[in-house]
């Protein structure tokens, strides 16, 4: 009876030694004796003790940093460049069974596939076409990874590119080159506002200048119609009057300084001033005085 519970002491003992539990980010492949016997989904797995071994590999986007590295571009010059590979191994048996048994330790091998690719694509490009041909430089590192790859049960996510700068030097002529266009630039728009500012007075003045001509060509059209209109009163009212009113400013001039003069009766000179005057001729004064 002791030997019962011995054996079913031992039997709970290697049952609870062999569960293996993985977890939903995981895959397990599951050799017996060294060799690929069966694929362990998520959850309970349970595998012989000595006999069997599980080998866990993680399923979820990973990323491997393709650290930075000198590379020569087509014009000679120094460029250091860096990028980043995302990637995932893929979830079925046959692609988790690849990316053990088909490469070995698949990141480093990204990391060297993809910085040879980046020397044979940024080797053919000068650095002015490599920094503003980013986008060119992921679509050929990405498509050379996914078509390496293929083998390896591996997807590549997407590949980015973090750095690709230039020698010192290089970069401070670049940095004075964009600083003067910029100032250029700034110089151009500045000037540009300036002319439109004195076009704008320009304009303003040339308005004030035809305001003021418009104002006397009015003005003086209202003093012609005002002449015209003096004018032709004169000529209605007073051209009978004229002659009178010119004798009388001759008299005035000469009875100034108490001047006296003679004048002979019954003269038209007499009569006008009579007339003007409120007085009689000498003679009929005389007459009627007697």
């Amino acid at each position: 009876m002791n030997h019962v519970y011995l054996y079913i002491a031992i039997a709970v003992f290697i049952f609870l030694l062999g569960i293996r539990i993985v977890r939903p980010t995981h895959r397990g492949l599951i050799e017996r004796l060294g060799k690929y016997n069966r694929f362990a989904n998520p959850g309970f797995n349970w595998v012989c003790p000595i006999i069997e071994k599980i080998y866990l590999v993680n399923v979820t986007e990973q990323m491997a940093d393709a650290e930075p590295q000198e590379i020569i571009t087509n014009d000679n010059l120094n460029a250091r460049v860096d990028a980043q590979i995302y990637f995932r191994v893929k979830s079925d048996s046959d692609s988790v069974k690849n990316s053990q048994y088909n490469v070995n330790i698949y990141k480093y091998q990204i990391v060297n596939l993809a910085r040879t690719t980046l020397r044979n694509i940024i080797g053919t490009l000068t650095l002015k076409s490599a920094n503003s041909e980013r986008g060119k430089i992921n679509s050929e590192l990405h498509k050379t990874l996914l078509d390496e790859t293929q083998s390896w049960g591996i997807d590549i996510v997407r590949t980015e590119l973090k750095e690709i700068d230039p020698p010192k030097d290089v970069q401070e002529t670049m940095n004075k080159v964009v600083k003067a266009e910029n100032e250029k630039i700034a110089a151009i728009d500045f000037a540009t506002a300036a002319e439109t500012f004195a076009d704008g007075q320009k304009r303003a003045e040339i308005k004030k200048a035809e305001g003021i001509k418009q104002a006397r060509i009015l003005q003086a059209q209202g003093e012609a119609e005002a002449i015209k209109l003096v004018n032709e009163a004169a000529e209605e009212y007073f051209v009978g009057n004229a002659q009178v009113l010119r004798k009388l400013e001759a008299v005035e001039t000469s009875l100034q300084n108490n001047a006296k003069i003679v004048v002979p009766t019954n003269t038209e000179l007499v009569n006008v001033i009579g007339e003007l005057a409120g007085v009689l001729p000498l003679k009929e004064k005389e007459k009627k005085e007697k």
